[in-house]
């Protein structure tokens, strides 16, 4: 198992990252109730070597890059954002991928994590209002311009893929993905990956309620002393060199818990165990 991996073929990072979504408050909207409690959960992570951190314009929305910038994130850590999936009051999650949205966010994000430029900027969704060419051109523009590093999917097929590589360099792609869930059209993406050595950040890694479909989960937990949530998180990061789990929590306690799970080390019957139950 690697242990790290390098995005763009150039910037290293820990393999084990950081999803800083729940730092928001409740149905990820607004501030959390303790604003100095999320960012302690951010400074531990920095102080346990996690040096790869994700989150989105839409998250609060903006309360999440604002908590990152305040902790310091941006100065010690790989940060990566998105833009085009908007988050309204009601609770409903938008695509919205029109190019002048995009071009107007990458400010605001660079504002709200005070940076020059964004290390990793991802586009959070298609819309299928908005061609999808049209909005990772705008990405590429980006990139050009200086306003962003690399550029990165998410929630993207194998085609679109393709089809964004035709545009510009893909850095990663962020898809739902863990051991409980492994559709074909994902596995399809994640071959990808590794084909082209694009990292691919999982989204929901730890597979809280799926669980109970993997069959010998809680049986490996024992015997690694475990839990099953840790053992989902080894498994991601043993099943492929170029996954990126990037597991959130706004608990120092829960957080330290997913770092331990980098120290599993599972057997390769373990890992055929939980390969098997989930295909």
């Amino acid at each position: 198992m690697e242990e790290t991996f390098d995005v763009g073929g150039e910037r290293t990072v820990n393999r084990l990252g950081f999803g800083a979504m729940r730092l928001c408050g409740e149905d990820i909207i607004g501030a959390p109730d303790d604003e100095e409690n999320a960012r302690q959960v951010v400074r531990r992570a920095l102080e346990l070597g996690v040096d790869f951190i994700d989150t989105a314009d839409s998250y609060g929305p903006g309360t999440s890059e604002r908590l990152l910038r305040e902790a310091g994130a941006p100065e010690a850590a790989f940060v990566a954002t998105k833009a085009g999936l908007l988050r309204e009051a009601g609770g409903d999650w938008l695509p919205h991928g029109d190019p002048d949205y995009i071009r107007n966010q990458v400010l605001v994000s660079r504002d709200r994590l005070g940076v020059d430029t964004i290390d990793l900027y991802q586009f959070h969704r298609p819309d299928p209002d908005t061609p999808f060419e049209e909005s990772v051109e705008a990405f590429a523009a980006l990139k050009d311009e200086g306003f962003v590093d690399y550029v990165g999917l998410s929630n993207v097929t194998v085609e679109q893929l393709e089809t964004a590589r035709e545009v510009v360099d893909i850095a990663t792609v962020q898809n739902r993905y863990n051991v409980a869930h492994r559709p074909d059209e994902d596995e399809r993406v994640l071959a990808a990956c590794e084909e082209y050595d694009i990292g691919f950040i999982p989204w929901y890694p730890l597979a809280a309620g799926e669980l109970d479909d993997v069959d010998g989960i809680d049986e490996i937990a024992a015997t690694h002393d475990a839990t099953r949530y840790q053992i989902a998180l080894a498994w991601t990061l043993h099943h492929s060199d170029v996954l990126l789990p990037i597991p959130g929590t706004s608990s120092v306690e829960h957080l330290e818990a997913n770092v331990a799970a980098a120290d599993i080390d599972l057997s390769d019957d373990e890992l055929a165990t939980l390969n098997a139950s989930t295909r």
